[in-house]
């Protein structure tokens, strides 16, 4: 264990050299980069996606990212974590799509019919009672959403991690870089100040406001 720490900063400060490289436009070093992180890149974004297909074009997707805006990183985190950033973003964005692409099949409901061939009966909906529900809901949402932006960034980004997005404190110390006790202390904050959101939202509702 004692190694570990210049292990460390040995590999930090091979990025460093690749890096300077890698932004004169040698794209050896920046090829180097890519082999360097590519299976740690790959590794987290599949823990996040739990698909090899998407994991695969996640790491793609991130060292182009990367190498598009190489110009753009001052280095004020380590290579490493600045790209495990970019996979994470990516990662969200793929699960955020699945996740709509699955709640819009989920509502494609087909028609079931009887044995004799005959439509089968559905029950009557109260359709006014829904419209009132999902504009209740609606509003809701939208105070929930204002409250979260208000949110400093940190725990914005934690609470979407989390609550979200469905990632474990390991995983969200793995994109964040932070311990797993300062992930549960945001996150904590974060659902009280989202909790007295949906409270005051409430509390109007009952006032008739």
């Amino acid at each position: 264990m004692s190694h570990e720490a210049p292990q460390e900063e040995d590999r930090q400060e091979e990025d460093r050299r690749l890096l300077m490289r890698a932004q004169d436009g040698d794209v050896s070093a920046f090829e180097a980069l890519v082999g360097l992180h590519q299976d740690r890149v790959y590794g987290l974004a599949l823990r996040m996606t739990r698909s090899e297909a998407d994991a695969a074009e996640i790491t793609q997707d991130t060292f182009l990212s990367a190498y598009q805006h190489l110009k753009d990183f001052r280095g004020e985190a380590a290579f490493g974590s600045w790209v495990h950033r970019i996979a994470a973003n990516h990662a969200l964005m793929r699960l955020r799509h699945r996740r709509v692409a699955q709640a819009a099949e989920s509502e494609l409901q087909t028609p079931e019919f009887t044995e004799r061939g005959t439509l089968a009966d559905y029950p009557v909906s109260d359709w006014s009672r829904d419209a009132e529900e999902k504009a209740l809901d609606a509003e809701l949402g939208q105070a929930i959403q204002q409250a979260a932006d208000r949110l400093p960034e940190g725990y914005r980004e934690v609470f979407l991690l989390k609550d979200v997005d469905g990632l474990s404190y390991e995983q969200i110390a793995e994109v964040t870089g932070d311990s797993i006790p300062a992930i549960k202390s945001r996150l904590h904050r974060a659902r009280l100040a989202l909790r007295e959101a949906i409270d005051l939202f409430y509390n109007r509702d009952n006032r008739g406001v």
